[in-house]
């Protein structure tokens, strides 16, 4: 691999960090929220996920945000399930049929 490698808060694979996307926690309190680094330019501490609503849900079932970016809220996810599901890659499986029907 080249490049530097980060692990996915998720699944907890270790893989390339241009293949992973950067968040980190804005705000404070009750107005504390995960938002999404794509240039990985914002300040604070940040973590990593794979684009994949799959690693999404196992890191939100672990509670795995706030341990990663040590949070001592909760935070709100909205903002970056958001992008998750608009960064999905092309070689999805439903692009797979679509090109196969046609």
């Amino acid at each position: 691999m080249a490049g530097p490698t980060r692990t996915c808060v998720g699944c907890r694979k270790r893989a390339p960090a241009i293949e992973l996307i950067r968040f980190v926690a804005a705000g404070t309190g009750e107005d504390l929220r995960l938002q999404p680094d794509p240039n990985r330019r914002l300040p604070g501490r940040g973590a990593h996920l794979h684009p994949d609503p799959a690693c999404f849900a196992l890191a939100e079932r672990r509670r795995a945000f706030g341990r990663a970016l040590r949070l001592t809220g909760v935070a709100d996810t909205g903002l970056l399930a958001e992008h998750i599901r608009t960064a999905l890659p092309c070689g999805t499986t439903d692009d797979t049929a679509a090109v196969a029907a046609s």
